[in-house]
């Protein structure tokens, strides 16, 4: 069986390969892309797989925009982290999903199931899966960490800003605790709720509520105070000023 994988965050394509190569011995993931570009550029140029995985949402958008750019002819299953009331929306167009954490039984019953029922891929309604997942409305409510040997999560809510350095990017929580997580700032700018979150510079992104003091500053820049204190200045940048007051105004 040869198989597509459509995913943004490299750790989560990694271990679904380990986890298909598990369960299916015999197939082959043929690629793993992380937009849509690259997936509507890749299914226009080399025949259909057996099997494509999608997350919902990846680097460039939201995975379902494929199916309205090119002909999907393999069966689909989808990925997501969103919580199991969303989720129903995949019943009503009998497609395969599942949810993440991916549970190495619940990848098992969906290979299964792929493999019983008939070869062609479930009709997509767009319009009532845009009704569950458009960009708009839904955002990243969580982050996967490590902390030490164990894996754990932290509320989107409970982080105070977001650091970009040498590639690297650091969750900083309103408890002082760091994480690094497997996002850059500009995929963070897409999946996180912007009535919350803005990012201020090329390598910081704030959250509203961690903003306590805002002070005018040289060349156009703002000063902020945050809690809890990065140490060093923090700084909106003075091509991001003016939006950032319009962001502050709601």
């Amino acid at each position: 069986m040869n198989i597509l994988i459509i995913e943004d965050e490299i750790p989560a394509a990694k271990q679904l390969t380990k986890m298909v190569a598990k369960c299916e011995p015999q197939a082959r993931v043929l690629d793993t892309l992380d937009s849509v570009e690259g997936a509507v550029r890749w299914l226009a140029t080399f025949p259909a797989p057996d099997l494509i995985f999608m997350d919902i949402q990846i680097a460039d958008g939201l995975s379902f925009d494929i199916f309205s750019r090119c002909e999907v002819t393999a069966p689909v299953i989808f990925t997501t982290a969103f919580d199991q009331y969303a989720v129903q929306a995949f019943k009503v167009n009998a497609v395969d999903y599942l949810l993440k954490p991916i549970d190495p039984d619940d990848l098992k019953t969906a290979l299964e199931r792929h493999r019983d029922r008939r070869q062609t891929a479930p009709a997509v309604d767009l319009q009532q899966l845009s009704r569950f997942f458009h960009p708009s409305t839904s955002y990243k409510e969580r982050f996967l960490v490590k902390n030490g040997q164990q894996l754990s999560f932290v509320l989107s809510q409970e982080i105070a800003y977001f650091l970009s350095s040498d590639g690297l990017t650091q969750a900083f929580t309103e408890g002082g605790k760091k994480h690094f997580i497997d996002h850059t700032l500009e995929e963070l700018e897409r999946l996180l709720d912007p009535r919350h979150f803005f990012r201020i510079s090329r390598g910081m992104t704030v959250r509203l509520e961690a903003i306590r003091k805002i002070h005018p500053h040289l060349n156009g820049r703002l000063k902020l105070e945050l809690h809890p204190s990065p140490g060093d200045e923090v700084f909106v940048s003075r091509e991001r000023a003016g939006e950032f007051k319009t962001w502050l105004g709601g």
